[in-house]
């Protein structure tokens, strides 16, 4: 017998005999919090969420996944999914419920004459780069290689080529999806045209994803990017100057500016390391010769510690920040979409940076628009493409004991710089305490997303996201 939690918050008693028949079935394995390799099982990027499933079911099949939803709504049981387990607000896992992982369905596969990549749920997109890049071809999606392409996907997918390529949904051609009446299904553009719409930017709201088709475009294997640094007294003005330079960037140059303390870099005096810095990061996707031409007015800004752009590897540039989002710290975000960037906007965030709570925490412009930008609204169920500028309040450290002044700190830049934002927020950026933002987030798309749910998940068994509840529920 084990207790589980119950999709209403109770719990209920599940025999042994029924989770014996489940494991028996699995092509993958049945982790219980008895078994040896159960707490690694459940450990996920953020070192804030600690719980504790009833059962992960680590599936090896498709057919496995459909096992698992049914089982779960037939027994009444709370579900979450694992797909690389990066999720800032750690929907990944849940106690006392069940878990679907994808730690063991990890294929990549490329069709390079096509430029079509077929992705398992569990790959991260280091996994993709890998595959694809040995081709030339590069799937736009985000800017940390350990990121889960599953979640990243179906939020939306911003990072170093969506202002020229578009989001990762975007690029998505189709999907198989298990529904929750355990279904497997295909959704596409001209399969299940509702539910592929509400994939792209609705998260994992109407279904367990179990394979996803991409376009991929050609790139690399070297592309010209880079960092610049620079000294906090020149932030007010290299921030200026980078919101002018970025508002006439062609699409093929993409730049994020990062505020935080210094890390140890090589590049850096050993002076400066520790001391708050504002760094412009980088990419153009295209011609390296042409891109030496469009990047040389950022170059120019100011006067930089250190300038080291230059030819780099695609999926090199794609793991630069991952020294800095290693797995085990404890992180707290809070997001905001912009218009643009104001002076006052400038003003205020700087005013926070100078008082960073941690030295590893930050705040990030990330540089939107482009052809992204340009996909009607109604395309697809993301919302906030007229944006240019999406700011991530990223605090971060590793004592427990920091948890209240850190959180407080990032809340009071996110309420100080809100009367700039639209509204409109990026759900993968949103923490799990922030489910009262999910309708403003979808903004004009949320009352389609609500008769979506009705359609394909009106008992709300796929919950444990930002959730988007069925009308009898809401």
């Amino acid at each position: 017998m084990a207790d589980f939690t119950t999709l209403d918050g109770g719990s209920t008693t599940v025999d042994a005999m029924h989770l014996d028949s489940l494991s028996a079935a699995l092509d993958g394995e049945l982790h219980l919090p008895s078994g040896p390799s159960y707490d690694a099982a459940r450990v996920l990027w953020n070192a804030m969420i600690d719980r504790r499933p009833g059962a992960i079911v680590e599936c090896g099949s498709e057919a496995d996944v459909a096992r698992t939803v049914t089982f779960a709504r037939e027994h009444g049981l709370l579900l979450s999914i694992f797909g690389a387990g990066h999720n800032i607000a750690g929907n990944a896992m849940v106690d006392g419920g069940i878990v679907i992982s994808f730690r063991s369905m990890k294929n990549v596969t490329v069709d390079a004459d096509s430029a079509r990549v077929t992705v398992q749920p569990g790959a991260t997109l280091g996994d993709v780069d890998a595959a694809t890049q040995p081709h030339g071809l590069a799937v736009p999606t985000g800017i940390n290689s350990t990121t889960g392409i599953a979640g990243l996907t179906l939020g939306g997918g911003i990072g170093w080529l969506g202002r020229k390529h578009g989001l990762t949904i975007d690029n998505l051609l189709s999907a198989r999806v298990v529904t929750a009446d355990g279904r497997v299904v295909t959704a596409s553009a001209t399969e299940n045209e509702d539910l592929f719409w509400g994939l792209r930017g609705g998260g994992g709201n109407f279904g367990v994803v179990t394979s996803f088709e991409f376009q991929a475009h050609p790139l690399g294997p070297e592309v010209l990017a880079g960092l610049i640094v620079h000294s906090f007294s020149d932030a007010p003005s290299v921030l200026r100057a980078y919101r002018d330079f970025v508002a006439e960037a062609p699409d093929e140059v993409t730049v994020w500016c990062v505020m935080r303390k210094a890390p140890p870099l090589p590049f850096l005096p050993e002076e400066v390391h520790g001391t708050e810095v504002v760094v412009l990061a980088a990419m153009y996707a295209g011609d390296m010769s042409e891109g030496e031409a469009a990047l040389a007015p950022l170059r120019a800004i100011g006067t930089p510690i250190a300038d080291v752009i230059g030819p780099s590897p695609f999926a090199g540039w794609q793991q630069a920040f991952d020294p800095l989002l290693t797995p085990g710290e404890r992180n707290y975000w809070k997001t905001h979409d912009f218009d643009t960037v104001t002076d006052d906007l400038i003003d205020t965030v700087l005013e926070f940076v100078a008082a960073l709570p941690d030295p590893q925490s930050e705040v990030f412009f990330a540089h939107l628009g482009g052809a992204q930008g340009r996909v009607p609204d109604d395309a697809t169920a993301y919302q906030g493409r007229s944006a240019d500028f999406l700011m991530n309040v990223h605090g971060r450290w590793s004592d427990a004991d920091q948890d209240e002044g850190c959180i407080a700190w990032c809340r009071s830049l996110f309420a100080a710089t809100a009367p700039f934002a639209t509204g409109e927020a990026y759900v993968n950026f949103m923490t799990e305490e922030e489910g009262e933002r999910v309708t403003s987030a979808y903004g004009s798309s949320y009352e389609r997303l609500v008769a979506l749910k009705d359609k394909y998940d009106p008992g709300n068994l796929f919950r444990m996201n930002q959730n988007i509840a069925p009308s009898t529920v809401g």
